[in-house]
């Protein structure tokens, strides 16, 4: 039977590991949507191979150019965050959420509104609105909405905890690599480059969630995401250095037991694991020789080096819409990074500065968490940490 799927974020990394799987049984599924941003040539192309319906750019700008690409094709062309909502709505069994960002949570929601299975890679989603998220697949399972988790963590405890209760799960391990600088001097950090942020160790992801990973943001969201999807209290939520990476998360009971799950750095597993659930099938990836490997390193974090875990279990421990001012914040701080306004350092100070001066506003932080109060602590909390980086604060 042919299952249809939609793809938001394809031509980044994940929607590219996506693709590489779809396109090995190529009669098995249907492609209703695609979506990307300024790169129209790969968009166009994965279109045109897939046979896609539409395809959608985020940036209206270039919809001449994506328009021109796919021009007597019959491929439907649109662009900005009004088409990629309605994208979202096209009749799909199997969604891939990997756009990055709190640009994410519309498209999600809306798929999840029609019914859709949602495969998330898409952290910013649970971090920002993790309580509206689960309502939204709650009040839509009779239509068959469900949520799988794709990052590699997540996959690893929801296999983990195949046919186990979560009453005897006492903890929950999510591994990190540490990034580009885990055995730099904490004091060089200041001076690192965005080229020397931008090299990740172990795995081949874009730009930005490598730079997230040597700063460690992208471990802190994955707490926040944890304690969101599984449903545990922050303080059952651990996390190790493991700078191999093949060790993806860990199980806890209350027996002692661990449950770990090992695997390569290759996220195509995750990915498969979420397209082909509740079966496990046979995927291209490399098979570990554990004696070739020798042995595992495991290591605390320290959150001198990290300050980001600190400030998520602060943003933990808040609740509300903290968690949206967090991301946006940090989406920001990265920005300025990125653009050379800031240095590495600085992003995780500014973050805790707008956490610090946005906590204090409780008809913000404390407001319903809806999708318009999300949009609203997102917005103020990037102009706040733009405002101090035009500052020079």
């Amino acid at each position: 039977m042919t299952r249809r799927i939609s793809i938001f974020g394809s031509t980044g990394s994940i929607g590219l590991s996506t693709i590489d799987l779809i396109a090995r049984d190529p009669e098995a599924f249907e492609v209703v949507a695609l979506t990307g941003g300024h790169n129209i040539a790969r968009l166009a192309e994965q279109a045109r191979a897939l046979k896609a319906q539409v395809a959608v750019t985020a940036h209206e700008e270039n919809l001449p150019e994506l328009r021109d690409a796919l021009a007597g094709t019959g491929i439907e062309a649109a662009a900005g965050e009004a088409a990629i909502e309605e994208a979202a709505r096209r009749p799909a069994d199997w969604v891939m959420s990997a756009i990055v960002g709190a640009a994410g949570l519309p498209p999600g929601l809306a798929a999840l509104e029609e019914g859709a299975t949602l495969a998330l890679a898409n952290k910013e989603s649970l971090v920002t609105a993790g309580p509206l998220v689960l309502a939204t697949v709650e009040a839509n399972k009779a239509k068959g909405a469900r949520l799988l988790p794709v990052d590699s963590e997540h996959s690893a405890v929801f296999q983990g905890l195949v046919g186990e209760e979560m009453d005897a799960v006492e903890r929950i391990i999510i591994t990190a690599s540490g990034g580009a600088f885990r055995d730099w001097p904490i004091e060089k950090l200041a001076d690192a480059t965005l080229e020397q942020a931008s090299s990740h160790p172990n795995w081949d992801m874009g730009q930005r969630i490598t730079i997230d990973s040597a700063s460690m943001f992208n471990k802190a969201l994955e707490l926040i995401e944890t304690k969101e999807y599984f449903g545990v209290s922050p303080d059952r939520i651990e996390v190790l250095v493991h700078p191999q990476s093949l060790v993806h998360a860990l199980v806890g009971f209350n027996d002692g037991a661990l449950m770990a799950h090992v695997g390569p750095a290759d996220m195509r597993h995750a990915i498969g694991y979420a397209l082909n659930w509740p079966d496990r099938k046979a995927l291209p990836v490399e098979r570990l020789d554990l004696a070739a490997i020798g042995q595992l390193e495991f290591r605390a974090p320290d959150e001198r080096r990290w300050p980001a875990l600190r400030l998520a279990r602060e943003v933990m421990a808040e609740g509300g819409l903290s968690g949206a001012v967090f991301n946006a914040a940090k989406e920001a701080a990265l920005d300025g990074f990125i653009a050379g306004r800031i240095n590495f350092v600085r992003m995780s100070e500014l973050v805790e500065e707008v956490l610090t001066k946005l906590s204090g506003d409780s008809s913000l932080i404390h407001a319903d968490i809806t999708l318009d109060n999300v949009r609203a602590a997102d917005q103020m909390a990037r102009k706040t940490a733009k405002d101090m980086i035009e500052a020079g604060a």
